[in-house]
């Protein structure tokens, strides 16, 4: 592959520059689910990632053992990143997924370093940790058991239903430190979800990880995200989505309006002016200058929400607002999550 000894910096030498400690093996799976799909095996250099002071999100650290995600999702804002690695932030995101096979053993030793202070750890940010390949690499247990074994904190969100094959491991770890987990679900609506989330389960099986979670004790809230505009926003489908999640037990749910990022704007709206191409005009002037949607209209539907999620039993917008930021380890959570910083799958 051409990124083999791609370098992170211009000037140094391959071996000091290149993303991944080895070249890559290139596997291909014959079972249906796979059908399709390369997977490039690799052994990555770190695997606690820094997050960029000013990126403003709400934690500090991130875990991505895979690069590239089978969900599928039209509205990825993490597509743009393939391109780093001279892959297409279209299709290569969708069917070209990059395994960090040794995340585990290197996650152990970064943990056990001096300089290693502890601090939350957030899974699921990128892509999806729990996206269907994971079935067969199982990177996710070992990295449960090491963060448990350090007693270090960690949030997860997915919209897999694979997470429940870790639940025993979720309560062991959470009897030694702070584990929070959080599903994605916009909206309940099965037509669009084909069309737009082809590789993830359902949003009724999503909402129902959420509900196992919580009756096993490990605490699960609902990023409702995105809100798709003029296709999930109106009141009735708001309204609808919110009872669907309230129903399931979440212990809290904070929207999210759909932002449309470089790779993902292009991707989404091809995709937009095939399915509805009466939609086009108002998206490109929604979108024009940024990659977010107006904060006036934000906030509206932010407040349309919190609305519903009390009359629903949720809670306040307060109470929602508290338990998302201690969800997601940082006071600057809530910003996050109303400006689209925190991006879902």
């Amino acid at each position: 592959m051409r990124w083999n000894s791609l370098q992170v910096e211009p000037g140094l030498a391959p071996s000091e520059g290149a993303l991944f400690a080895k070249p890559a093996v290139v596997r291909r799976f014959d079972s249906p689910q796979f059908a399709g799909m390369t997977f490039f095996e690799v052994y990555a250099k770190s695997i606690l990632n820094k997050v960029p002071g000013a990126s403003r999100l709400p934690f500090s650290w991130t875990i991505n053992p895979y690069r590239g995600c089978s969900h599928a999702c039209r509205y990825c804002f993490a597509r743009n990143t393939h391109t780093y690695l001279d892959l297409g932030a279209g299709l290569d995101f969708d069917t070209k997924v990059i395994v960090k096979v040794n995340a585990s053993t290197l996650l152990r030793k970064e943990l056990a370093r001096p300089s290693w202070s502890g601090e939350p750890v957030a899974m699921g940010t990128n892509v999806d940790c729990y996206q269907r390949v994971e079935g067969r690499y199982r990177l996710m247990p070992g990295i449960l058991a090491a963060l448990t074994a350090a007693g270090n904190p960690f949030s997860i969100l997915t919209k897999g239903s694979l997470i429940l094959r870790d639940l025993p491991l979720l309560r062991r770890a959470a009897a030694v430190t702070e584990v929070s987990t959080a599903v994605s679900v916009g909206f309940v609506d099965p037509t669009l979800w084909r069309d737009v989330e082809p590789g993830t389960p359902s949003p009724r099986a999503r909402l129902e990880v959420c509900r196992t979670l919580n009756e096993a004790g490990v605490s699960c809230g609902v990023l409702m995200a995105p809100i798709l505009p003029s296709l999930t926003d109106s009141p009735e489908q708001l309204q609808r989505t919110v009872q669907a999640i309230a129903a399931a037990g979440a212990r809290y749910v904070s929207p999210i309006v759909l932002h449309l990022r470089p790779g993902a704007r292009e991707w989404f709206m091809s995709w937009l002016g095939a399915a509805h191409p009466d939609l086009v005009p108002s998206y490109r002037a929604m979108y024009a200058r940024s990659s977010y949607a107006p904060k006036s209209y934000q906030d509206a539907i932010c407040t349309q929400v919190r609305e519903f999620a009390k009359l629903a039993g949720i809670g306040t917008s307060e109470r929602v607002d508290r338990t998302a930021s201690e969800q997601l380890h940082g006071a600057r959570a809530v910003k996050a999550v109303e400006t689209g910083q925190l991006s879902l799958l």
